[in-house]
């Protein structure tokens, strides 16, 4: 940390070490008396995590109460930890209140939410030209980063790659421009160094930047440029079916010189919902819009008469690929919120094609 950001940090707050840390934070803590020192989570392990205290950092592990109650910190927190370094020990026992909470739906059997990061300010989601550029898959994350209430900032890297990369580029770009609203769509190059000044405007002291994407975009190569040094292992995408390589394999916080705090994440491959219909209809505040001189305010823009959102597909104002992006993302909302009621073992009949029949059914009954 440089002596700038410190002095600035510790003019008037405690904790100033702790990344971060506010007074609204200090004011939670002061709850805790005796020996219980603040701490933020830097990277979590199986068993343990890494944690930034007024000691330096060092390694906790989750109290047994907490794990009874489920409550389960993440990349990000800020953690109440029971120093008792007389017998080396530290245990977090509790977890301050959050501003904002990254995750996606579950996987596999279970039905809980995956927490990615907390308390971010700003998300990065991080695509690259010639390996996932891709408008449906931006949507996707576009809604999970509304939902968490953090700022979206699109970054399409790679751009020195163009050379080798079609003639449409640029209306793909465009297209993503388009369905980005007012959300910021920087074009850079992490590797070549091009564009990074314009990042800047999102890169301040304790403010908090978390990366998502798929893996082999240059999420840890952009980490690796603006710490000025190597910090995360780098490699390039597989040449036989052009797919990315995991190489962070943990979620970790990183402090830049300025004091801006960056969270880097393994690549997501598969980006499951979970409870994001706020997100989704931020993502899509175009067909938000428009539904509101819909015939029926529930109508579902399937085959309803008066549906004005089929009437701006018809004129060209929207795309058909983007309403059937947004009836798929609503399906697997609708099927997400049903798993997480009833569970997963009787919907695997269900699934999105129940759910998309009786969308339909119910738009043909109002002809």
């Amino acid at each position: 940390m440089n002596d700038e950001y410190r002095n600035k940090m510790s003019d008037n707050l405690d904790f100033y070490f702790i990344p971060g840390w506010n007074a609204s934070l200090a004011s939670a803590f002061s709850a805790y008396k005796g020996s219980y020192i603040p701490g933020r989570i830097a990277a979590q392990h199986k068993t343990l995590c890494n944690i930034l205290t007024e000691k330096g950092e060092m390694q906790a592990a989750i109290s047994g109460a907490m794990r009874r109650t489920g409550k389960q910190p993440v990349v990000g927190d800020f953690v109440v930890v029971l120093d008792q370094s007389d017998i080396n020990s530290y245990t977090i026992v509790d977890i301050l209140p959050r501003t904002s909470c990254l995750s996606r739906g579950s996987t596999g059997e279970s039905s809980e939410e995956q927490l990615i990061a907390a308390n971010i300010d700003t998300i990065f989601i991080v695509t690259a030209v010639g390996h996932d550029l891709n408008v449906r898959r931006l949507e996707r994350y576009l809604t999970i980063v509304y939902s968490s209430g953090a700022k979206p900032v699109i970054l399409i890297n790679k751009i020195d790659l163009t050379e080798d990369l079609p003639d449409d580029l640029s209306a793909t770009i465009q297209e993503i421009k388009d369905i980005a609203d007012d959300v910021p769509v920087i074009t850079l190059s992490a590797l070549s160094k091009t564009n990074l000044e314009k990042l800047d405007p999102f890169m301040n002291p304790a403010e908090t930047i978390a990366l998502i994407g798929s893996s082999g975009v240059g999420k840890s190569t952009l980490i690796n440029v603006l710490l000025g040094h190597d910090v995360q292992k780098t490699l390039g995408v597989r040449e036989d079916d052009d797919k990315g390589r995991h190489t962070t394999t943990v979620r970790q916080l990183f402090l830049l010189p300025n004091g801006t705090i960056f969270i880097d994440n393994p690549g997501i491959r598969e980006i499951q919902l979970g409870d994001s219909s706020d997100g989704i209809d931020r993502t899509f505040s175009d067909i938000t819009e428009l539904a509101q001189n819909c015939r029926f305010k529930d109508c579902t823009h399937q085959n309803e008469p008066h549906c004005a959102v089929r009437k701006a597909v018809d004129v060209g104002v929207i795309t058909q690929e983007r309403l059937d992006s947004y009836h798929k993302l609503n399906d697997e909302l609708a099927f997400q919120a049903d798993k997480a009621e009833i569970g997963l073992k009787g919907l695997e009949k269900k699934k999105y094609k129940g759910i998309a029949i009786a969308r339909k059914y119910i738009g043909s009954k109002r002809q």
